[in-house]
């Protein structure tokens, strides 16, 4: 098995001989062995433990923190990689909002967009999505929550690229419908069927189960209610909030009077 100095180390780790030196002192990661000529040599079992060590530090946790952590009887280094990658995806996902907005931000401030003021703060925290579902659950009470929760698990057991392919998809409807609103296709033109019965399947699979034309009447409503989504839908073109919210409630009431 190969051995590699604390040089070797400090180079393939970034880590400063130094910090190597004291995670040994501290019984935070002793080396493999060391040799006659006083030299620390640490093996593939020592590497792996130094990226937990980077993980941990990566998380803001105290270095006797980490050593009890690694110390537990059972630790698991698949399971804590696991559970690393999970949290890294949370702060992934809130650090590409975050660009979003630092991007729709600099466009507000140079004239290239208009962007409402809702949105200069989309991203910095979990409280204003959970002030956002109260809002839902309090005007429109009935299931709600149990939507809103069920809508969340299944974005959570999606895969980051399963993510990124469903909420294309999503963006690609609002194009095509905003492109219809521009070219002056009527929100209640028959014409729009074909998208908003796409637009209707992306939300019952959102939901997780189907999308009655009452239900998604009565999103159409919650769309046009909230000063986020109507925030939302005019940056993706003016006067789409209500193009859009008048199309759904067209298309469903279309399905309803279907034989």
């Amino acid at each position: 098995m190969k051995r590699y100095t604390v040089k070797e180390v400090a180079k393939l780790s970034g880590v400063s001989v130094r910090t190597l030196h004291h995670y040994h002192e501290i019984g935070l990661l002793e080396p493999a062995c060391v040799g006659e000529n006083r030299y620390r040599y640490y093996g593939e079992d020592e590497l792996l433990r130094l990226q937990q060590i980077l993980f941990y530090r990566e998380f803001g946790i105290p270095l006797m923190e980490i050593a009890a952590l690694l110390d537990e009887p059972g630790f698991d280094t698949v399971a804590a990689l696991r559970q690393h990658r999970s949290r890294l995806e949370r702060e992934a996902q809130r650090h590409r909002q975050l660009i979003r907005t630092i991007d729709r931000t600099i466009d507000r401030l140079t004239g290239d967009l208009t962007m409402k003021n809702a949105e200069l703060y989309f991203g910095f925290s979990s409280e204003k999505q959970a002030d956002y579902e109260d809002w839902m659950v309090a005007r429109h009470g009935g299931d709600m929550r149990e939507r809103i929760e069920k809508s969340k698990q299944r974005l959570a057991g999606m895969s980051e690229a399963e993510r990124r392919e469903t909420m294309a998809e999503l963006a690609d409807l609002e194009a095509d419908l905003a492109d219809c609103l521009r070219r002056g296709v009527a929100s209640d033109s028959e014409a729009l069927d074909p998208l908003l019965a796409r637009h209707h399947a992306w939300v019952a699979s959102m939901w997780g189960r189907d999308c009655t034309p009452e239900a998604y009447a009565g999103l159409a409503d919650l769309y046009s209610s909230h000063p986020d989504f109507r925030a939302r839908y005019e940056t993706i073109a003016v006067g789409f909030a209500a193009y859009l919210t008048a199309a759904m409630k067209a298309h469903a009431a279309r399905r309803l009077a279907q034989p």
